[in-house]
C-alpha cells in the first residue's frame, strides 16, 4: 500500500493550535467533514487524508491486503493531538488502539461498529450487511450535496459505490466487525468519545453504547434523529460535542510523535 499524504485543510487562527486529524469511512471522502470544518473553533488545526477505501477507489488494491489498519498506524506516527474517525475508519482505529499500536490521544469515534459477543453474529446479521449494504450509501447520498439529485439517480450511484467496493472491500469491512468481540478494549488508553445516530441502520446506536461501556472512562452520546452521517445531518451538535470533549480553550497536553510500532498482526 502506498504511503498516504495528509492535507492541511484549515489552519488554526491561534498561535498554539490543537492538531486534529479527520478520517472518513468506507466509500467516503474527506469532504464528509466539510460541515464540521466550517463550524470548528479556530484553535483547531484540521487535517484530513484520502484513505485507500475512499469513494470509487480500486478495492482490489486495498481490499486484498490483510491489514488495512496499518495505514492508520503509520499516519498516527505524526504528532496529532486528537483524531476524529467515522465508521470503518473508527473500527480500524479502535483495533489499533486496543493492540497498543498507536499513541494515546483524545479520540472521537463517529458511528462505529461493535458487538460484544460472537453470539451477536448470526446468519441474519451477515445477510443484512451483505444484501442491504447499498442502503448505507443511499443514506449518504440523501444527506450530502448529492441530495439535489433525483432519487433514481442517487439509487444508481449507491449501487455503483457498492459495486466499486466489491467483495474484497466488503470482506475487509465485515471482518473488522466480526473481530470486535475479541478486542481488548480495557487496554485502550486514549480518552474516548463515541457518537452514534439514533436511527443509524448500519452502525446501530447500541453498538456505540456498548463500545463506550467497554472502554474505561469513555463517554457515549446518542444523537437523536441522526442516522449514519451525523456530522452532515446535524453538524452543529456534533461540533459542540467535539469542542466540549477536547476542552477547546483549556488545551490538553500535546502528544509527542509516537515511537515506531510493530506492524498490525491480524488473523
Amino acid at each position: 500500500m502506498t504511503a498516504l499524504t495528509p492535507r492541511l485543510r484549515r489552519p488554526a487562527t491561534h498561535d498554539d493550535p490543537l492538531r486534529v486529524l479527520l478520517l472518513h469511512g468506507l466509500g467516503g471522502r474527506p469532504s464528509v467533514w466539510d460541515p464540521f470544518a466550517a463550524r470548528a473553533d479556530g484553535r483547531l488545526e484540521l487535517w484530513d487524508v484520502e484513505l485507500p477505501w475512499r469513494a470509487m477507489a480500486d478495492s482490489e488494491g486495498w481490499g486484498s491486503l490483510p491489514q488495512p489498519a496499518q495505514c492508520l498506524v503509520e499516519l498516527l506516527q505524526e504528532p496529532y493531538d486528537a483524531v476524529v474517525a467515522h465508521s470503518y475508519a473508527a473500527n480500524l482505529l479502535t483495533e489499533a488502539g486496543a493492540a497498543g499500536l498507536v499513541a494515546p490521544r483524545p479520540t472521537v469515534l463517529v458511528s462505529p461498529f461493535y458487538r460484544s459477543s460472537p453470539r451477536d453474529f448470526d446468519w441474519s446479521v451477515i445477510s443484512y450487511y451483505l444484501n442491504d449494504f447499498h442502503r448505507v450509501f443511499e443514506e449518504a447520498l440523501e444527506v450530502g450535496e448529492t441530495q439535489r439529485f433525483a432519487k433514481t439517480h442517487r439509487d444508481w450511484m449507491a449501487l455503483r459505490l457498492r459495486d466499486q467496493i466489491g467483495p474484497y472491500g466488503w470482506m475487509r469491512f465485515f471482518e473488522s466487525y466480526l473481530r470486535t468481540p475479541f478486542l481488548d478494549l480495557a487496554a485502550v488508553r486514549s480518552p474516548l468519545l463515541v457518537l452514534s445516530g439514533e436511527k443509524d441502520i448500519a452502525a446501530r446506536a447500541e453498538d456505540g453504547r456498548a463500545l463506550a461501556a467497554a472502554v474505561p472512562g469513555a463517554r457515549f452520546e446518542l444523537l437523536d434523529g441522526c442516522r449514519h452521517f451525523p456530522m452532515v445531518e446535524d453538524p452543529d451538535r456534533v461540533t459542540r460535542f467535539v469542542h466540549d470533549f477536547l476542552a477547546v480553550g483549556t488545551r490538553p497536553a500535546r502528544h509527542a510523535a509516537a515511537a515506531p510500532v510493530p506492524r498490525l498482526e491480524m488473523t
